[in-house]
């Protein structure tokens, strides 16, 4: 399988493949590399690659944005990743490209979209729904019946009572408690949660 993007995300993602022996890494792809290997793994510049579209391919950006563009121009097979150390409960979904790291919990009925990132030590408690390119960051808690949309992030050590709706492409500060509906690109923190400002809305 192919990796693309060389960063610290990578780095756990690369775990994540190793502790569960499923692929060999062949290479990590990169639009401008820092770094020649990760882990003694070749990093390549995109331009000078070119992918067998047979192969699976995992975007390791923990960019939201960035990794939807990216998912955009390539059009290969993108495999689930779970961490071998993780909680997952019965009629759970995780659609493809989506990771869940090491000591995540997920609760029964829970729907996860495309290309998602289950951080470190995240909760997504029962009925919680998750649409595509949504980061729920390490130690983040998501109580039952929350839906998070399209592109949202939820902060490091953030947490959002039950049945709220998070819309698109906003984020959520770290620490946050957030006790009300959050808008399509609103910047939420504090403790209850304030907007403070709005996110672009050009994805």
């Amino acid at each position: 399988m192919y990796l693309f993007g060389a960063s610290g995300h990578c780095k756990v993602i690369i775990d994540i493949i190793k502790e569960n022996n499923l692929f060999e890494i062949k290479v990590i792809v990169d639009d401008d590399p820092k770094l020649d290997a990760i882990f003694g793994i070749e990093v390549i510049k995109s331009n000078d690659f070119k992918f067998n579209l047979d192969e699976n391919l995992f975007i390791s950006i923990g960019n939201n944005r960035i990794r939807k563009i990216t998912t955009k121009k390539y059009k290969l097979k993108y495999p689930v990743l779970i961490h071998p150390k993780v909680i997952i409960g019965y009629d759970v979904t995780i659609d493809d490209g989506s990771v869940v790291m090491a000591g995540a919990i997920i609760n029964p009925a829970v729907v996860i979209g495309k290309h998602c990132i289950i951080n470190t030590g995240a909760i997504v408690e029962h009925d919680c729904f998750l649409e595509d390119f949504v980061h729920i960051c390490p130690n983040a808690t998501l109580a039952g019946n929350v839906l998070v949309g399209e592109g949202s992030q939820i902060g490091i050590g953030a947490t959002v009572i039950q049945g709220k709706k998070i819309g698109k492409w906003a984020t959520i500060g770290a620490g946050a408690v957030i006790i009300n509906d959050v808008p399509d690109y609103a910047v939420v923190v504090g403790n209850p949660g304030k907007i403070i400002k709005y996110n672009n809305d050009n994805e």
